[in-house]
């Protein structure tokens, strides 16, 4: 994944979250809710199957401090 590919993924990842936090969610839920957006996104702009994106996505760990 370049750089920018990255970079539009962690942005879906942290508006998402941030919308989720805004509408009452809990953490758990609003992170839960961003890597499902983030897949998304990823799938959208790589092409490719959901199971991968959602791997792909789980191993950048985002959210994780």
């Amino acid at each position: 994944m370049d750089a920018t590919t990255r970079e539009m993924i962690m942005t879906a990842y942290d508006d998402t979250y941030s919308d989720a936090c805004a509408q009452g969610h809990n953490h758990a839920r609003a992170h839960t809710e961003a890597l499902i957006a983030a897949a998304m996104c990823l799938a959208a702009i790589m092409g490719v199957e959901d199971t991968e994106a959602h791997n792909q996505i789980a191993a950048l760990n985002l959210g994780k401090s």
